[in-house]
Order: C-alpha cells, then sequence, then structure tokens
C-alpha cells in the first residue's frame, strides 16, 4: 500500500460546530485534508458535500494544514462566499491557535514579523526571505511552560502557508519547533497546532459571531 494514498483521519470525525443555511463551522481533526490532494479525496471538503448535497457549496473559505486541527468555516451560498472572502481577505477575522512548542519562551508575550514565500526547490516548505517574501506576522502568549516545552497563544496576523510553523522554528523567530513538526522540527504522535478560535462577522446579518474548538493537548 502506498502511505501517500492513506488518509490518516478516515476514522477521525469531522464535528459541526455551527451550521444555518449561509454557512457551516467544523472542527478538523489533525491528519484530515481541508480540500481533496492529488492521492488522497477524503476531506472537510468533500465530507460537508455528502452532508449538503442540495447546497449551492460548500465554498473554501480558508485552509489548514493536513496536521494541524480546528476551526474551519465554509460558505454554503455563492452570497455567503463573496461576504465572507472579503472578510477574511480585508482580515478583519479574528484567529487564535493553541501551539505548544519545543523549549521554554522567557517572555510572556511577543510579535514576530518575518517575510515568507514557498522554497522553490523543496516543496511544501517555506522559507524567511526579506528580498522576495511576503509581509507576515504573529502576535503570541505565553499560557504556560512545563516539561521544557511551553505552551502559547499564538494570533496570526497575516495567513501565510505554514506561518505559525516557521515562525516559531526560525532563528530569528522563537527558534523553538512547534512540537510534532514533521517539516521543521521533529516528527510525533501529530502536530501540536490547533485552531482554537474564530471572530467574525456572520454574512447575512452581520452580527459578530465567536466559535471555539477543545485543544486535545
Amino acid at each position: 500500500d502506498n502511505p501517500l494514498e492513506k488518509s490518516w483521519a478516515e476514522d477521525k470525525e469531522l464535528e459541526i460546530l455551527y451550521g444555518d443555511d449561509a454557512m457551516v463551522i467544523v472542527n478538523k481533526p489533525s491528519g484530515l485534508l481541508s480540500v481533496p490532494g492529488k492521492t488522497i479525496t477524503d476531506s472537510a471538503y468533500t465530507r460537508l458535500q455528502k452532508r449538503y448535497p442540495d447546497a449551492e457549496g460548500p465554498f473554501v473559505i480558508h485552509r489548514l494544514d493536513m496536521a494541524t486541527s480546528g476551526i474551519l468555516v465554509f460558505a454554503l451560498t455563492r452570497r455567503a462566499n463573496k461576504n465572507l472572502q472579503k472578510q477574511f481577505i480585508s482580515r478583519s477575522v479574528q484567529k487564535r491557535y493553541i501551539a505548544q512548542i519545543e523549549g521554554e519562551v522567557q517572555a510572556q508575550n511577543g510579535t514576530i514579523n518575518l517575510p515568507m514565500r514557498g522554497d522553490p526547490v523543496d516543496r511544501p516548505r517555506q522559507l524567511v526571505c526579506y528580498e522576495h517574501g511576503k509581509p507576515a506576522e504573529t502576535a503570541w502568549e505565553l499560557i504556560e511552560t512545563s516539561n521544557g516545552q511551553s505552551k502559547l497563544y499564538m494570533h496570526p496576523k497575516t495567513g501565510r502557508t505554514h506561518q505559525l510553523r516557521v515562525h516559531c522554528a526560525h532563528h530569528l523567530g522563537l527558534n523553538m519547533p512547534i512540537v510534532g513538526d514533521a517539516l521543521y522540527g521533529t516528527r510525533s504522535d501529530r502536530l501540536y497546532l490547533h485552531a482554537q478560535r474564530l471572530e467574525l462577522l456572520h454574512p447575512y446579518n452581520h452580527e459578530p459571531m465567536t466559535f471555539s474548538a477543545k485543544c486535545e493537548f
């Protein structure tokens, strides 16, 4: 069997946190793709397609890495999709992640500004690049330290690929990779990164809404 063709989350449930006629908010388990890959079709998107067969969507608003767990937003109508896309593009959506990192952080909080781009010779790795990189900013707060590791709240102000993973691991960032990061650190039972909280406006009535998903670590 080809391990690249195996869905590592086929036995894991996709938890529905909220749903109405405009959108659905899910808690994606670690190991499940956000959208179908080249060889793996099982994903949050395809599961929602089956769950909402008569919807105009689902439309993909944003994505999480396969190894990252937590909150994902999908639009069910074109109208909702247009509004939600606008909120994400304008960065008015507030996102909070929880990360367990290797090492003990000494400060209580901080901000990381390291521009990023893809590594052209080693996909899907990302690089810090001041010449060609796009701006990437992350604020963080220390939750606790124990057993040589630190648990943080992380607030990405931008949405670059692997932003939190690189900002933690890079020597100009925290210089401490996220636990279980097979690309930028050391592989473990999972990547200890979870999209825990998200705030946005409802795409129809524009009421503020806050969603949270319990962190398993």
